[in-house]
């Protein structure tokens, strides 16, 4: 049988996003799935995978995810190989009005079936920039409010989170989806990943957005970190980090690769996995920090100096792991995994 093609629409405005979709839909005589059909699904992603399969419109469907929807899952449930839809194009409808508010936010979303399960919620600006960051195509609403230079700032700042997607101001006309490569589960589309490929060439550029490829052989002082987070980058001393992912490691925690994953107020450290579980051929994720860093009015030596500073001294590398265990280390605890599971 073969695969139904999908197009999905994201976003956090509900009511641009809907009515896209439903043109979109049309325009191209496609099956809609609404949000509102999905939004009453545990799962949401495998919900829309699952209508998809019934649908007998031959230029395939079009998903508009609930705006609670992670799009790992998304992805994953809709470019999964072996399941019955293939993903062909994903178009993030983006309030340009409100984005910089959007990415500094520090409320959460919450499934409303789940709004009472631990677990079941994700930070707005997480979704709001992650959306961006997996487009194909992504559309600017409500553009017409901004004067030109912040205009600017806005497109440039988009175009640096996904230097690959086409950027549209909205001017009342879709535009078709083009037979862009097909969507699989490992994506390198977000401008922090092309930073670290050395890749990273946005369209749009704006004098006050720009990108830092940030590389650091030595571990953390987890200690150091958490001030630097609090006290100089959240209040803005070396401009406004929108994003900041990758990987690190901290002392207090040898052997052990972690994911670095920062948006506006938001940050995560995440285990991937431990050097001594690696198997035979594979290699290291990072030796220590490899960061894509994006933001506005940045003071990029400042923060580079800032982030070195975090890093261990001679001293403190010569002293090795056993004293490295008794440095403060504030980040919560990573779950034990099985070997196998990493």
């Amino acid at each position: 049988m073969d695969q139904v093609d999908v197009v999905a629409v994201v976003g956090s405005c509900a009511p641009e996003r809907g009515s896209y979709a439903a043109r979109l839909a049309g325009l191209t005589q496609r099956m809609l799935v609404p949000a509102q059909r999905l939004e009453v699904a545990p799962d949401p992603a495998a919900e829309a995978a699952a209508l998809a399969r019934w649908n007998a419109h031959p230029a395939g469907v079009v998903v508009e995810a609930p705006a609670f929807a992670l799009m790992t899952d998304v992805i994953a449930a809709l470019a999964d190989p072996d399941g019955p839809t293939q993903l062909t194009g994903v178009v993030c409808i983006v309030d340009a009005a409100h984005l910089l508010d959007d990415v500094m936010r520090d409320s959460y979303a919450t499934h409303p079936a789940f709004s009472r399960q631990v677990g079941r919620h994700a930070a707005h600006a997480m979704l709001a920039v992650t959306q961006i960051e997996f487009a194909s195509v992504i559309v600017l609403v409500n553009w017409n409010e901004l004067p030109t230079d912040r205009l600017s700032t806005v497109m440039s700042l988009v175009s640096h989170l996904c230097p690959s997607a086409r950027l549209r101001l909205d001017q009342g006309i879709v535009e078709p989806p083009r037979s862009d490569a097909a969507y699989t589960v490992a994506q390198g589309r977000p401008g922090w990943v092309s930073l670290l490929n050395d890749v990273h060439d946005p369209l749009m550029t704006d004098p006050r957005v720009s990108a830092i490829h940030y590389e650091n052989v030595r571990p953390l002082h987890p200690g150091r970190l958490q001030r630097l987070l609090d006290e100089r980058i959240e209040p803005g001393e070396f401009g406004c980090v929108i994003r900041s992912a990758g990987f690190c490691r901290f002392a207090t925690r040898p052997r052990v690769v972690a994911e670095w994953s920062h948006i506006g107020r938001m940050i995560s450290f995440e285990r991937l996995g431990r050097d001594d579980a690696l198997s035979e051929g594979e290699d290291l994720l990072a030796i220590g920090q490899e960061l894509g860093i994006i933001g506005i009015d940045l003071d990029r030596e400042g923060l580079i100096r800032a982030l070195d500073d975090v890093a261990l001294t001679d001293a403190e590398l010569a002293a090795g792991p056993d004293a490295w265990r008794r440095f403060s280390d504030p980040f919560p605890d990573w779950p034990a995994v099985s070997e196998g599971a990493e």
